[in-house]
C-alpha cells in the first residue's frame, strides 16, 4: 500500500507486535489491580429516577 491509500483507508492499519502474547493471562499490577477492585465494590451505581 502507498500512503496515500493509507490516509485514505477508513480501517486504521495497526501491526501488533507478538512479543505481547507472553503478557496474556498475566496480571501485571497487582496492586493496583486490588485497589481497583475494592474502589469499584464501594461504587453505587446511580439510581434512576423517574419524570
Amino acid at each position: 500500500m502507498k500512503v496515500e491509500d493509507l490516509n485514505k483507508a477508513k480501517i486504521p492499519v495497526v501491526k501488533i507486535n507478538k512479543k505481547l502474547e507472553e503478557f496474556r493471562g498475566k496480571i501485571l499490577f497487582p496492586e493496583k489491580l486490588e485497589l481497583a477492585n475494592k474502589m469499584l465494590e464501594k461504587v453505587k451505581l446511580p439510581v434512576e429516577t423517574s419524570k
